[in-house]
């Protein structure tokens, strides 16, 4: 071999560079434009937490005037804070007014939402589905205003006075089921129909397929229709704002009330905080509920009691 040959470059003595990494401006663009919108959804809640703290002084604005206090959270409690009266009567019976009233409409939303989710499972038979689907989603598109004229009308043409049971709970459910309705469309989106074809195929007839299987896999979808239901309700304003009636007003109604007529004080912070706080208790429940599997079965029976065969035949 000569020495020319030697000194010749071959292919792998080559230094590979390879070119440097580049910054993708794209992605922090999107950070920031995700901080930005962090900012502007949870900021006025959580400047209002700490307005909520200010001492007996304190403004509904900027600055914090001290020292820190629990005076306003104590006005939701109590009827008079250091010699001034408070609207903790009034506030007490909204609460309660709302709170069974989105626990009904919760309850109903859900239940409606899933029943009217279960004639879509077979993926548009007819024609006449499109337009169903359209009238369901109808309450999206109407103001909640004119939903609740419309409400209170019916009422008024049964004969009937509007109250909260009446006009502000049909406005509210009316008002939840398209939402609680595209939920449980999603669920049944990735639904398999297999799964009951196989329980059908060992033996379990229509309700135990039901009762067995079909809830098991979709009762989280009900729980998240039954939080539309509870949410919308809680926080609704327009929708009851025609049934005014001080022993049954909601809280929202309460707070508006408030408002119009007294001058704004800390104390709405601490509400608003408090109603902030329960609206997310009930979501972290329900959370909890949808990642811990509750038992839906009964109790499971053997192979031969499912057959038949559990007692020997003797002669």
């Amino acid at each position: 071999m000569t020495s020319a040959a030697m000194e010749a470059p071959r292919p792998q003595d080559r230094v590979i560079t390879r070119p440097g990494k580049r910054r993708d401006w794209s992605k922090w663009g999107l950070a920031l434009y995700f901080a930005v919108f962090l900012v502007f959804l949870y900021g006025p809640m959580i400047l209002m937490a700490i307005l909520s703290l200010q001492g007996y002084f304190g403004g509904v604005t900027f600055p914090f005037r001290g020292p820190l206090s629990s005076i306003w959270w104590q006005s939701l409690i109590h009827t008079t804070v250091a010699g001034t009266p408070t609207h903790a009567t009034e506030i007490h019976t909204g609460a309660k007014s709302s709170l069974y009233l989105s626990l009904a409409a919760g309850a109903i939303v859900s239940l409606l939402a899933f029943t009217l989710s279960m004639a879509f499972r077979r993926r548009w038979r007819f024609r006449s589905d499109a337009a169903a689907f359209y009238v369901i989603m109808l309450a999206l598109m109407t103001p909640g205003f004119l939903l609740a004229v419309g409400t209170q009308l019916f009422w008024s043409y049964m004969g009937l006075h509007a109250s909260i049971w009446h006009t502000a709970l049909g406005a509210n459910v009316i008002w939840g089921i398209p939402f609680g309705f595209l939920v449980m469309l999603a669920v049944w989106n990735r639904y398999d129909p297999r799964v009951e074809e196989a329980a059908r195929d060992l033996g379990a007839d229509q309700k135990r397929t039901f009762r067995e299987v079909t809830l098991p896999l979709v009762w989280t979808g009900i729980f998240g229709c039954f939080l539309f239901g509870f949410t919308l309700t809680w926080n609704d304003y327009d929708r009851s704002v025609l049934f005014q009636s001080r022993s049954t007003d909601s809280l929202p109604l309460e707070i508006g009330g408030i408002t119009f007529t007294g001058g704004v004080r800390p104390d709405l912070y601490a509400l608003g905080t408090a109603t902030t706080i329960v609206s997310l208790l009930v979501i972290v429940l329900l959370l909890v509920l949808a990642s811990v599997r509750v038992p839906f079965r009964g109790r499971t029976q053997r192979v031969e009691e499912e057959f038949g065969l559990a007692e020997e035949i003797t002669a």
